[in-house]
């Protein structure tokens, strides 16, 4: 067995010379983890990344480059821009952040807001004018929103007018959110759409570092206390010249639609950074996707790449064979696992290979994959080119082919933590450790086996059981609870409470309702427990420990 390498390969640079921090605001530089506790970087000799880079200046620059200014770049059923339209809208909306609102590199600007073209040109706006881009889930409630502000303690908060409740309430729990932008709301004052409206459009990108901070993109983790992935603009373009150049191999004429939030990096990847790089577009609908509605929209546009979880597809597939959907020549999957009954259903139905993935938000994208001729019924994939993957012991060292261990990965990306002690936990000796089990067979396919943790992934979402076990002990109710994931045909997995109610309480279907509604009104939706059972006791340790596994087990 070998020990994972404690250096890159020979044959493969690190980074470029550093260049000074165009950052002011230090506050993400100096909450990142001690250098001795970060992922080891390997780069590809190949794509050389200039020590100075802004992420979305050279986004632009390179499909200015290659001929694509006139080319579309974002649609809706409303109005489609290209990538010289889009760009003038992002300047404009830079502009009224850096001179309006004083917004220095470094700061943290919160955005939330579903899949438009408002909360793309708001991310893009924030990047270009050196800020980082803190994106929240559109259905993140109050309290989840006022853990992310108290975390990453936001300069200013853009929000679609839709979503503004929430957030607003988060505002004044906290007193930490000083300023609110609404987007999407045309005609209103002292929202960003008459703002920008005021500007000539005239900005000058800001000359960060390649190692500056991008981004910021929160994930529950397995407790429920937030945890903060940090990413420069080196790490998204980095990522840029590996699963999107080496799996995808997006084209110009592509257009790409999908149900992957941009608040996610798999979204934001797929549905955006990625397109761009290719000089592609995205079409962002206005109403909420379902199974049949995206078929039909996917015909209608005329898409050619989809992303969406396994969930979808297997809903999709029987209206895709329905209607059909003759421009659509690739489909990825990622979020969750991908079950071979759903690939092969999907391919029954249209023809087309899923090309399956698995990344991490710590990772920024995939990082596991194989293109739609290269799949192994079963296996996720191959290691993407510019990462190493191996399946390890509890020390560290690789197992066997075929037998089942810890997922070590390093590459050109990895896991920074703002100010979190969990970063010893994910980066050891310079690998990446996802949290997942598998294995891999003697031909490099990896093939997932689980989570080796207690992180709960539902139709593509992630759920932190103890977050939900907070939200139902709050219910007068409850008096104990424990909640796991349980396995479903439909979603990947569901949310299951176990609960023990207090006495005087009937253990009935009304009460059942009534904890989920309870869940529902403090939590996003999708961590409502789906299923609950009563019990008069968990099973617990010696000691009082809750024995989660035992709860798991087929009743």
């Amino acid at each position: 067995m070998n020990t994972p390498s404690a250096s890159p390969p020979a044959s493969t640079p690190a980074s470029a010379p550093g260049a000074a921090s165009a950052q002011t605001d230090r506050f993400v530089h100096d909450r990142l983890p001690p250098p001795d506790q970060w992922p080891r970087r390997v780069y590809p000799p190949d794509s050389p990344i200039p020590a100075q880079a802004n992420l979305v200046e050279t986004l632009f620059n390179r499909a200015f480059e290659n001929g694509h200014a006139d080319r579309p770049m974002l649609r809706s059923d409303r109005i489609t821009l290209s990538y010289a339209d889009a760009l003038d809208r992002v300047n404009r909306i830079a502009q009224v952040l850096t001179e309006d609102f004083a917004l220095v590199p470094g700061n943290r600007v919160l955005l939330r807001g579903g899949n438009t073209i408002g909360m793309a040109l708001a991310w893009l706006a924030v990047v270009l004018a050196g800020g980082v881009a803190v994106a929240s889930m559109p259905l993140l409630r109050a309290k989840e929103l006022g853990e992310i502000i108290g975390k990453a303690r936001p300069l200013l908060a853009l929000c679609d007018g839709a979503l503004l409740e929430e957030l607003q309430l988060a505002q004044a729990q906290t007193g930490l959110l000083p300023t609110l932008i609404p987007f999407n709301l045309m005609n209103a004052p002292g929202s960003m759409a008459v703002l920008s409206s005021q500007k000539d459009g005239r900005f000058t990108p800001c000359p960060v570092a390649a190692d500056d901070i991008a981004l910021m993109a929160f994930t529950s983790g397995t407790t429920g206390r937030p945890k903060a992935a940090v990413h420069s603009h080196r790490d998204v373009l980095a990522a840029c010249e590996a699963w999107p150049r080496h799996v995808l191999k997006a084209v110009p004429g592509d257009i790409v639609m999908g149900s992957p939030p941009l608040a996610f990096t798999f979204g934001l990847g797929g549905m955006l950074v990625f397109p761009m790089w290719a000089g592609a577009s995205v079409y962002y609908p206005s109403i909420p996707y379902t199974p049949e509605a995206m078929v039909q929209l996917i015909r209608q546009v005329g898409a050619t790449i989809c992303y969406t979880a396994p969930t979808f597809y297997r809903q999709m597939a029987a209206f895709a064979r329905q209607h059909g959907m003759p421009d659509l020549r690739l489909c990825v999957s990622a979020g969750e696992s991908l079950p071979d009954a759903t690939r092969q259903l999907w391919k029954d139905a249209t023809g087309i290979e899923i090309i399956d993935g698995i990344g991490a938000t710590e990772m920024f994208h995939i990082f596991i994959s194989s293109s739609p001729g290269d799949v192994r019924r079963g296996a996720i994939g191959k290691v993407v080119p510019g990462y190493t993957a191996q399946v390890v012991d509890e020390h560290g060292a690789e197992v066997p082919r075929g037998t089942i261990g810890r997922l070590a990965v390093i590459g050109p990306t990895g896991c920074r933590y703002l100010d979190d002690e969990r970063q010893r936990n994910y980066v050891k000796d310079g690998w990446n450790y996802p949290g997942d089990a598998f294995t891999q067979d003697a031909d490099g396919y990896f093939f997932y086996q689980a989570r080796d943790d207690d992180l709960i992934i539902t139709a593509g979402y992630n759920v932190a059981g103890p977050e939900v076990e907070d939200a139902l002990l709050k219910h007068p109710a409850v008096a104990e609870c424990g909640v796991v994931g349980v396995a479903d045909a439909d979603r990947g997995m569901v949310v299951k409470a176990f609960v023990v109610l207090k006495p005087g309480h009937a253990a009935d279907a009304a009460m059942a309702k009534a904890l989920q509604d309870h869940v529902k009104a403090m939590l996003a939706p999708f961590k409502y427990p789906r299923q609950i059972e009563f019990l008069a006791q968990l099973p617990r340790t010696e000691t009082g420990k809750l024995q989660r596994f035992k709860l798991r087990q087929p009743s």
